[in-house]
């Protein structure tokens, strides 16, 4: 039986579908392998080395631009509160390729020094402890290019173009700035000078747009708190116009498109597709948390997308695209990962929401998605969700495992706790006065989860997110009458694990009906039975893939009689052969292997119930290669080619 939320259901059911186009697509499998070919050579960077001893509150970026010339020039003010006694230093990230002309105090020069990328100011006296203060810094320079460019100059059609993209570690490769994630500025202006005919793209809301001479001003704002690697420009002959969402408060959301002239129609064509995908992500979690400024869309030229503030900078518009950089609106925006390591806050909620449209807007590509992204993630047999390697862009950004692995974990939380639970503690996490507008860690989200639910979910992290591979499930059945036995073994890809413990769905199939019945799995070789009035035809494992698992068997005991009731599996075979057997009375049988020239490499002797008995050989010390097992008792005499991987 297939059963589908009837909440979830209604709360999209009015969604207009029509004039949606997923041309141009991407999908949650390559997205992050696209943007990932974007990245350049050696992008190793360092994360930020300051010391944590203010409180940012305020910033106003002033910045001089020309899309054709490789350059800034910028004056960044702070305001900030020093958060310890005897504070009379303060420290932002600046790359060293960029110069420092002055820093302004009270209208007074500051002493500073310029180490690495490492800006350290001193005061010439003790600032007090909690009281609001502010500095400028007046730079210039050609900014340095690390991670996936953090600031580019391109060209679109013959015309000049600079855009930004600071993620994970880039904004200090064109701003001074306090590029960690531990704190948020409150609030800030973003304020661009640039040639007449150019545009500025930015997170907030344009408040002017003023002509000064040769050049125009344009002046963005933002009053809620924001990371500094969400800072963003853009800049070049950028057209515009807007989609409108009616969201659940009953006002309506601006999304902005900036984009390329020769563009245009294209992006008109695609764009309203944004208005289902924001009232989706409204209904099942929290109203859009920029919801007093903006949403918005600006073009570049970059391989894929990415998620500023209140502006998701792509390079084009298709469904899968355009709902996955949207969705770190909640889950990367308004509450941001607490450190690189737990980066599948951000980008496994993003890819999971992007699957989520797919539910519910286009259901028949639901099954698909998910498919895809098991295919994907089964690939190679290790790997954790938690980022093991903070320093490497690629490994934070792995599509395989910080996308697609910690996607299907949090659809797996969605199947162990049920629609309606799973919801109300992403709305709690998203709503936690501690988080919304700040920072989290994977322990923040675990504690909402099992808080709505009372469950508890150690061992469930343990397995899914903190160590490695998926579970691979050898179910053998059997009918007698009404009465069903299942026997349900499970191997693992990657020793970190020894068993993963989840509910598991089975589908049986006969005479016209289909059930499905969720068994509570709780250790290999596990006997389930259970009353079918009906014959079976077919069992099938996990039939709407609610469990990410790989080369699975299901096997029908009665389709083997001819077998002595023996069966083998999984064959091929890594480490550990199941044998599953019904006799009519016990027996002791010598099970033996032999290689393709005769030669016994194996041999036990193994005393067998009557009815179904399991029994485990072990053949991980075997080389790869085939052989012939052979099982002899009284009544048994069972002969198999056996292949090793």
């Amino acid at each position: 039986m297939k059963n589908k939320s009837i909440l979830l259901f209604a709360l999209v059911a009015s969604f207009n579908l029509m004039g949606q186009d997923k041309t141009k697509e991407w999908n949650s499998n390559n997205i992050a392998d696209m943007e990932k070919k974007a990245v350049k050579l050696n992008s190793k960077s360092l994360r930020s080395s300051i010391v944590n001893n203010y409180d940012l509150t305020y910033n106003r970026c002033e910045w001089q631009i020309d899309p054709a010339v490789y350059y800034i020039r910028g004056a960044v003010s702070f305001f900030f509160k020093p958060t310890v006694l005897g504070f009379n230093q303060i420290q932002f990230d600046l790359a060293s390729t960029l110069t420092v002309d002055s820093v302004k105090y009270h209208s007074s020069n500051l002493t500073y020094t310029h180490p690495a990328d490492l800006l350290q100011i001193d005061f010439a006296s003790t600032l007090p402890m909690n009281t609001l203060d502010s500095l400028t810094i007046y730079y210039q320079g050609a900014p340095s290019g690390s991670g996936f460019g953090s600031f580019v100059q391109d060209n679109h059609n013959g015309t000049p173009v600079i855009w930004t993209l600071s993620e994970p570690f880039g904004a200090k490769d064109w701003w001074p700035c306090k590029n960690d994630l531990i704190d948020k500025s409150d609030s800030m202006d973003v304020i661009v000078t640039v040639p007449q005919g150019n545009r500025v793209a930015s997170n907030g809301v344009l408040l002017s747009e003023t002509p000064m001479g040769s050049n125009v001003q344009f002046h963005w704002k933002t009053k809620y708190p924001i990371a500094s690697y969400l800072v963003a420009i853009g800049v070049t002959n950028y057209v515009y116009y807007s989609n409108y969402v009616p969201l659940s408060s009953g006002d309506s959301l601006e999304v902005l498109n900036y984009v390329y002239p020769e563009d245009l129609v294209s992006a008109q064509s695609q764009t309203p597709d944004i208005i289902n995908v924001i009232k989706l992500y409204d209904s099942l979690t929290i109203l859009y948390p920029f919801s007093n400024e903006k949403y918005g869309h600006c073009e570049f030229g970059w391989g894929g997308g990415m998620e500023h503030q209140t502006m998701s900078f792509v390079v084009g518009f298709g469904h899968s695209l355009i709902a996955h950089e949207c969705a770190h609106q909640w889950f990367g925006d308004h509450v941001t990962c607490g450190s690189w390591q737990d980066i599948w806050l951000n980008e496994s909620f993003a890819t999971y929401m992007e699957g989520l449209s797919e539910e519910f807007l286009f259901p028949t590509t639901w099954m698909t998605w998910k498919q895809n992204a098991i295919n994907y993630i089964t690939s190679a047999p290790d790997g954790s969700v938690l980022c093991s390697d903070t320093n490497d862009v690629n490994r934070i950004f792995d599509g395989r495992l910080s996308y697609n692995k910690g996607a299907y974990v949090l659809h797996m939380l969605r199947w162990k706790l049920g629609d309606s639970l799973f919801f109300v503690a992403v709305r709690n996490y998203l709503n936690d006065p501690l988080l919304a507008g700040a920072y989290a860690k994977t322990p923040d989200l675990k504690a909402h989860l099992e808080s709505v639910s009372g469950q508890n979910l150690t061992s469930f992290f343990n397995e899914w997110y903190y160590n490695q591979g998926y579970p691979s499930y050898q179910l053998v059945w059997n009918q007698n009458g009404s009465s069903v036995t299942l026997t349900v073994n499970q191997s693992q890809s990657d020793p970190s694990v020894s068993f993963f413990e989840l509910p598991i769905p089975v589908e049986f199939i006969g005479a016209g009906h289909d059930t499905t019945i969720v068994f509570d799995h709780t250790y290999s070789g596990q006997v389930f039975t259970t009353t079918l009035n009906f014959p079976i035809d077919n069992v099938i494992f996990d039939p709407e893939l609610h469990i990410l698992s790989a080369n699975n068997i299901v096997t029908g005991i009665q389709n083997y009689s001819q077998n002595n009731g023996v069966t083998v599996y999984p064959n091929p075979v890594k480490s550990n052969l199941t044998i599953s057997m019904q006799l009519r009375n016990p027996e002791l049988l010598s099970f033996d292997i032999f290689d393709l020239e005769g030669k016994k490499v194996m041999s036990k002797m193994e005393s067998v119930s009557s009815g179904m008995d399991t029994k485990y050989i072990g053949i991980e010390n075997l080389a790869k290669g085939s052989y012939l097992l052979q099982i002899k008792g009284k009544d048994v005499n069972f002969n198999q080619k056996i292949v090793k991987e």
